[in-house]
């Protein structure tokens, strides 16, 4: 059973309407978003990218620009290294593109999901030694690799650090939480407690497409000046798929995005929308989430995340076209999978009582530990709870975390992170490696330490505006179409 909730906000509806030239409804709608004042409604309404926040606000950006310029100099080979999901691969296309405007020595590494796990490791770092790397620019991971990032240092290797997760903490005996950044030259992660940008709940594409902007207005390098409307493409792309909340800024990337997508910059994205029937004037936030991005999720899901890369830096129509059918091949495959591992989950559930249980663990040894992310989202929208789908992985167990508004399952985790060898994430999602032996233990601590009432597993329907059903007109949807793009948030 739901529970229903009207929203009550208060406002001068009729001022709003007249100034905006919208509805008293979409007024409403508007201030049930928490906006109070005009500035943020004209914003909301009609915000430009002049409107987004300088890069230099990100703590560090200074830094990173003039490490990584002098690195360029210099002529030290630099290696990107992303993540294997879409923020991750839009990330890495980012920084690899811009620092080739500016003529570096630059390729890009991705994490192979089996083999290598999310984020930096040992392996990864001894193999950019081995081929000469002078330089490691992470993407999207790299907050919580001190161990690796310290051991690049020891090889005489520079690092910097551009993320957007969580940054790993611990609690001094006063109870305060003390920050544990990695020891790299710079660290732009707007996350940081330290940091002062305006708005923290960007993606890694972004953090990515900010200091290619810094950088770009640091040297006014032509090459880096043409490509910003390409790069904005690979933001927004990012910003849907890792379920970002389309507000502040998101939502104005996320806007102009969309339409330079609609124009085309990129062959890779033109093709993989052509090969799923996507008309570009029809483009809209939810074939970014639920079309393209399944399809470039995919490949680092069932094979490697390179391979959508590859398809993004594509030259010609042909090239692009070969990629994008393999890729929607694929997540054809990943979509029979994932039917598979929910069915088997729903199967664990009952086998083990385990609808009584506040936070689910669920150990599928079977299932392919790509899709557990998926699985364990889907779990959580039928049961209200926070998941954990647990895999067999070559090393131990792999496992992905989907969570409910009201259970931060980053502080969760870090409350028994004795029970991980390796994890990370944020409030709603998280991944991890584990010992087999500690399953049990952990899904144990978990509800033995978690806080939450019956009230918070009741999925709650907030409901803007109870109206006459002779005020839904074409004129009153065609205005909702000013809300747009509709997602998270």
């Amino acid at each position: 059973m739901e529970k229903w909730y009207v929203a009550a906000k208060k406002a001068d509806f009729d001022k709003w309407a007249k100034e905006f030239h919208i509805s008293p409804v979409t007024a409403r709608i508007l201030r049930n978003r928490d906006l109070t004042e005009e500035s943020e409604i004209q914003r909301f309404l009609y915000g430009k990218l002049e409107d987004c926040y300088s890069p230099w606000l990100l703590k560090d950006m200074d830094k990173a620009v003039e490490e990584i310029l002098k690195a360029v100099r210099e002529g030290l080979h630099i290696r990107v290294i992303g993540d294997y999901d879409v923020d991750g691969i839009c990330s890495s296309y980012i920084l690899t593109k811009g620092f080739q405007m500016l003529g570096a020595q630059v390729d890009t590494a991705i994490p192979h999901r089996i083999h290598d796990g999310y984020g930096l490791n040992e392996h990864l770092i001894e193999e950019a030694k081995r081929e000469g790397v002078g330089m490691i620019v992470t993407c999207d991971n790299g907050i919580a690799a001190a161990p690796q990032i310290a051991m690049a240092n020891s090889l005489g290797m520079r690092v910097i650090v551009t993320d957007h997760h969580e940054v790993p903490y611990i609690i001094e005996e006063n109870g305060e939480r003390k920050e544990q950044l990695p020891p790299a030259l710079a660290v732009v992660d707007p996350k940081r407690a330290d940091d002062t940008y305006p708005f923290s709940g960007i993606c890694g594409g972004v953090v990515a497409l900010k200091l290619i902007q810094a950088i770009t207005e640091k040297t006014g390098n032509p090459g880096l000046v043409n490509i910003q409307e390409e790069l904005l493409e690979f933001a927004a792309l990012s910003t849907v798929c890792d379920v970002m909340e389309l507000k502040d800024e998101n939502r104005i990337l996320v806007k102009e995005g969309l339409k330079r997508i609609q124009k085309g910059y990129n062959e890779g994205l033109k093709a993989l929308m052509e090969v799923n029937d996507i008309a570009p004037d029809r483009l809209s936030a939810y074939h970014l989430g639920f079309v393209l991005g399944p399809c470039l999720n995919a490949t680092g899901r069932l094979d490697t995340a390179k391979r959508a890369l590859e398809l993004l830096q594509s030259f010609t129509r042909a090239d692009a076209m070969t990629a994008a059918r393999e890729l929607k091949d694929l997540n054809e495959s990943r979509k029979n999978l994932t039917v598979q591992g929910i069915q088997r989950a729903d199967e664990y559930i009952q086998e083990h009582h385990m609808a009584e249980d506040k936070v689910m663990v669920i150990y599928l040894p079977e299932v392919h530990e790509s899709i557990a992310g998926i699985i364990a989202g889907k779990v959580r929208e039928k049961y209200h709870h926070p998941v954990f789908i647990l895999t067999k992985g070559e090393d131990g167990v792999k496992g992905s975390g989907r969570s409910i508004e009201a259970y931060h399952m980053y502080d969760a985790m870090t409350q028994v992170k004795e029970y991980f060898t390796k994890y990370g994430g944020h409030k709603l999602a998280a991944g991890l490696s584990m010992r087999e032996e500690d399953i049990e233990p952990l899904r144990a601590a978990l509800n033995k330490k978690c806080t939450l009432t019956e009230d918070d597993f009741i999925p709650k329907v907030h409901i803007d505006v109870a109206m006459p059903m002779g005020y839904a007109d074409d004129a009153l949807a065609g205005e909702f179409a000013l809300l747009e793009p509709f997602g998270t948030g």
